[in-house]
């Protein structure tokens, strides 16, 4: 049985003592003091359950033995609102953009040592000033950047080049196998799909070794052109090219971890992805919460990222 606690002394030695304007009483046996049901829940213990234990408004209302509306007027008091926290040391910084729908999403920037967020915004699209304002705001802080791991954005590569910087390979793989398709049809479409497949589990030199084999094997196929009926010659394999193109834009940047100046840097943005996938997972239990209520659940799902023993001052490099 769920024993209420009593507010003063701790103990869970109480008993129901009456109601009071249809709310539940209840008095401590070990020392007198009589409570109301549900006013011994804290704020955080009721965000935690809220947030992080994804529990819903009837939910919460059955744990905790009070009505809905109480929970929602409740909630509604709880004050979440992110701040950019105080940085410490350095190291290697994950950042990336999720988006719900048209016009809002989330910039954040992860310590990859911690996992804790150093930087967090709202923005109605991916810019790259956004992404600027956020390394920005970072170094002003006091963190000092060791190398950024990004996924995809080509004209960030430019921007940040005074970084080392590295491309996710799992995006790699992925934009690779979005132009050529699960099973693609082509042989030479088909060879490309398995040496990318490889691709986290080759070095640099064997790498661009077996990329250049497979380009001149296949120049002919990549640049073979047909006549269209506009009356001009177009490249045939439209698809297999944009992967060529896109796979020699990204290629310096996909080994940026294998640099002996880089050691402890991750090949992939996975610890930013699991971190939006957990906010998701969680934003997924409250359907219908209106624009500020999502941001404000958005920014207590970050605070609490920021409180956790990890987050804890690090020492520079």
């Amino acid at each position: 049985m769920n024993k209420k606690r009593c507010e003063v002394c701790g103990s869970s030695h109480t008993v129901k003592n009456g109601t009071r304007n249809g709310v539940q009483l209840y008095k401590c046996r070990d020392c007198g003091y009589q409570f109301r049901a549900g006013s011994n829940v804290s704020e955080n213990e009721l965000w935690s359950a809220y947030q992080q234990g994804k529990q819903t408004i009837n939910e919460l209302s059955a744990h905790f033995g009070v009505s809905t509306s109480t929970i929602k007027r409740r909630l509604h008091d709880i004050k979440r609102e992110w701040f950019q926290p105080p940085l410490y040391g350095g190291g290697y910084v994950h950042l990336d953009v999720t988006c719900w729908g048209r016009g809002f999403g989330v910039l954040l920037a992860l310590d990859n040592q911690t996992g804790s967020p150093l930087y967090m915004a709202f923005v109605k699209s991916e810019t790259v000033k956004d992404y600027e304002d956020a390394v920005s705001s970072i170094v002003e802080r006091g963190y000092s950047i060791r190398g950024l791991i990004i996924d995809g954005k080509q004209d960030l590569f430019k921007t940040f080049s005074g970084y080392p910087i590295q491309m996710c390979q799992f995006h790699m793989k992925q934009i690779v196998k979005r132009y050529l398709t699960q099973n693609p049809k082509m042989l030479s479409s088909r060879c490309l799909k398995e040496l990318i497949s490889k691709l986290h589990k080759m070095d640099e030199d064997d790498f661009k070794k077996d990329y250049q084999e497979w380009k001149e094997k296949w120049t002919g196929t990549i640049n073979h052109k047909s006549l269209h009926k506009d009356g001009k010659m177009h490249y045939t394999h439209r698809r297999l090219r944009s992967a060529v193109n896109s796979l020699n834009f990204y290629l310096p940047y996909l080994f940026t971890f294998q640099r002996e100046d880089c050691r402890g840097m991750p090949n992939t943005n996975n610890k930013i992805e699991g971190t939006f996938t957990d906010l998701k997972k969680n934003l997924n239990n409250h359907s219908g919460l209106t624009m500020e209520n999502r941001k404000r659940f958005i920014s207590g799902f970050f605070l609490a990222l920021t409180e956790t023993p990890s987050m804890k001052k690090q020492e520079p490099y």
